[in-house]
């Protein structure tokens, strides 16, 4: 049976699985639920190893194929976790746990990974071996340095490894990728100050912490404006500034929060060093005492030159020369797939949602058209970069 025939075929039963998985959202690594039908599915499609617990409840399926002369082990990912968000849909699989929901589409992820096994599993016509990764905590919690930091790419001796992440608004059917830095780094500063406190009416007599904060905000901006290379990309975004409680009283202490995004390492090193010397020289200048926490997160996503040309090239021989952009700009959000992709050479691509809300939305919603295009892109990368060879 010709390769869109067996997907079709096993279409009906992703979706199910899909939407089962959306309506018990689970956060973090808090998807045991998720990883046991994980695990389950794989064992019974004929997985010949499947590992659970790995980063905690991370789970990975091994697939041999027909062949094992190529010595080649590839490995593709999909996250499972869910997001902290009130569902808003009217969906019939709409999710079933209040405050959770699958609003970036790691549901879907998994499912088309899942089909892709089922598929592998049953026709193993490639030479090599496919390593599939299911990931708990993309979502805030680097999932992906648990797993690779338990032991993951040399276990399994994997070699290369790839994602996928789909992208509402790009028609089904149609995928984008550029090579080199694709997805930014995410780092988060929390800034508390100390002033002296006291009445709003005799500011002489108090040393107040919300006009050295609001001067720092200011000055924090620019990093963009007057350190940065206009040509290179850093976003520098305060996103909170509590202080006081009365219209009356000055108040002792202000925290600041914010988040830094870059990508470049040099910019993100950059970004540190400015933000660590302006908030000290202004602190300094306002006579505040103040604690600084920098805290460094996701690393920028780097796809690898040669693993970009060929999923490229893959994709234009299944689905189309005119299916896949290569000219798009990065974008500031982030992604641990980065901490994968500095371990081993790889590549991550957006696959098309349709015309759906958008990530993180409370109304978005995955399209179940969309999974034997995955499903296709998988199996066709397993077997084009591992092909079996006449006997």
């Amino acid at each position: 049976m010709p390769k869109s025939e067996l997907i079709a075929a096993l279409t009906p039963e992703i979706s199910a699985i899909r939407r089962d998985f959306h309506r018990h959202p689970e956060l973090q690594y808090d998807v045991h639920r998720t990883a046991g039908i994980v695990a389950e599915k794989l064992k019974a499609w004929g997985a010949d190893e499947v590992v659970t617990g790995v980063g905690q409840t991370g789970v990975v399926g091994v697939i041999k194929g027909k062949g094992q002369n190529s010595g080649k082990v590839i490995a593709m990912r999909a996250d499972m976790d869910a997001l902290p968000i009130h569902e808003e849909t009217n969906l019939e699989h709409r999710s079933t746990v209040p405050g959770k929901m699958h609003a970036c589409g790691h549901d879907g992820h998994t499912a088309m990974l899942l089909g892709a096994a089922k598929y592998l599993a049953a026709t193993r016509d490639f030479d090599g071996t496919a390593v599939l990764i299911f990931q708990p905590a993309e979502e805030g919690g680097a999932g992906a340095k648990a797993m690779i930091d338990d032991g993951m790419m040399d276990r399994f001796g994997i070699q290369e490894v790839y994602g996928m992440h789909n992208k509402p608004g790009l028609a089904i059917g149609q995928f984008e990728i550029r090579k080199g830095p694709t997805m930014a780094a995410a780092d988060r500063i929390h800034i508390k100050i100390e002033g002296k406190g006291g009445h709003a009416a005799a500011p002489h007599r108090v040393n107040d912490p919300i006009v050295a904060a609001c001067q720092l905000v200011t000055a924090l901006q620019t990093i963009s404006s007057r350190n940065a290379d206009p040509l290179d990309s850093v976003v520098v975004s305060v996103t909170a500034v509590n202080a006081g409680e009365a219209f009356n009283v000055i108040p002792q202490t202000v925290e600041i929060k914010g988040s830094i995004r870059t990508l470049t390492r040099e910019m993100r090193e950059l970004a540190q060093k400015r933000v660590t010397e302006i908030t000290d020289g202004l602190m300094k200048a306002f006579g505040m005492k103040y604690d600084l926490e920098y805290h460094l997160g996701y690393p920028v996503t780097v796809n690898h030159p040669g693993q970009t040309d060929f999923v490229t090239s893959v994709t234009k021989n299944v689905f189309g020369k005119d299916a896949i952009d290569t000219e798009v700009p990065p974008t500031m959000g982030s992604e641990d797939f980065s901490y994968m992709l500095e371990a081993r050479p790889g590549a991550f691509i957006n696959i098309g949602n349709g015309d759906s809300a958008g990530l993180h939305h409370p109304a978005y919603e995955f399209n179940d058209t969309a999974i034997p295009v995955g499903v296709t892109y998988w199996a066709s990368l397993i077997e084009i970069s591992m092909p079996q060879r006449a006997a």
